[in-house]
């Protein structure tokens, strides 16, 4: 084979292992490819005011919807012990965050991508570890270090106003705290919040930070997998998911309890284990097993 016979061959396999390590960020919706933001004071204010109102939304309307379905609390069994699940009281808390995250999600997909979780979109650096949908999407290669600082640091503060604000304008004590419940136990609540993170997150990056066909439909699956980890998740756990949703409630009511902590390592560990098996996925080339689904 001549000079430039050979020159071709490696001029094109070059090409083709740039491709491939591009891949993981090339199939990803514009504004989630790393670098395609642009990083300058302005776009970073607007998507931390973006984050910051829509958390505020989000958890507005799921911290209202558990106070109503918590007042009056339901009395105890004779005989003490926790009280059973109330199947309707559970079904209504469930139904306020999914719904309330699905329409809050969509309506800031275009502005900011609709996180609204640290745990889907914190840096992990040797400094920083922050929590969760925004861990994901770092870690992806989806956000930069300084987008998922301003947008994690706005999804906290808006927790916050929103528990404000709920505290505010309802009556009774603040009812929407997340505390362990159901006789589970502080590994259990732990785990507990970690599988359901694990759901969660994966579903975040294969329906939003994949890009396929149907990804403008992406906030009806998110809200509606949200919807499914509260089902299961509000009475043993208060269904928590996110720091931002745990800090809020635990300020405005003065209250941190000694298992406080699994609010933060739960999501944290759910978002890793969503990360991996993501990671896992594209090692394996996932989209030869089933391909031309976008056709």
């Amino acid at each position: 084979m001549g000079f430039f016979g050979r020159h071709r061959l490696l001029s094109l396999g070059s090409e083709a292992g740039e491709n491939r390590a591009n891949s993981l960020t090339d199939n990803r919706l514009p504004m989630l490819r790393q670098g395609t933001w642009p990083s300058g004071a302005r776009t970073n204010f607007v998507a931390g005011l973006g984050e910051f109102v829509g958390t505020f939304l989000f958890l507005f309307f799921s911290f209202a919807g558990t106070q109503i379905a918590n007042t009056p609390p339901p009395m105890p069994p004779a005989g003490g012990g926790p009280p059973p699940p109330d199947a309707s009281k559970l079904m209504f808390i469930a139904l306020a965050f999914g719904l309330s995250l699905m329409v809050n999600v969509w309506a800031f997909y275009r502005v900011t991508g609709g996180l609204f979780n640290p745990a889907v979109c914190a840096p992990l650096t040797p400094s920083v570890k922050l929590c969760c949908v925004t861990l994901a999407l770092y870690l992806i290669r989806g956000l930069s270090v300084g987008r998922a600082l301003v947008v994690a640091v706005a999804q906290f503060l808006g927790g916050i106003a929103a528990a404000a604000v709920v505290s505010g304008l309802f009556p009774g004590p603040p009812a929407f705290a997340t505390t362990l419940g159901g006789g589970a136990s502080i590994a259990q609540g732990l785990f507990i919040e970690m599988f359901l993170t694990t759901q969660l997150v994966y579903v975040i990056i294969m329906l939003a930070a994949e890009k396929h066909k149907s990804t403008y439909l992406a906030p009806i699956g998110i809200g509606i997998a949200f919807f499914l980890a509260e089902l299961i998740g509000v009475y043993f756990t208060g269904g928590s998911l996110n720091p931002a949703r745990s800090l809020g409630p635990a300020i405005v009511n003065h209250n941190f309890p000694g298992y406080f902590w699994i609010y933060w390592l739960g999501p944290l560990l759910g978002s890793l284990l969503a990360c991996g098996f993501y990671f896992l996925l594209q090692y394996l080339k996932f989209r030869d097993v089933n391909p031309g689904q976008d056709r």
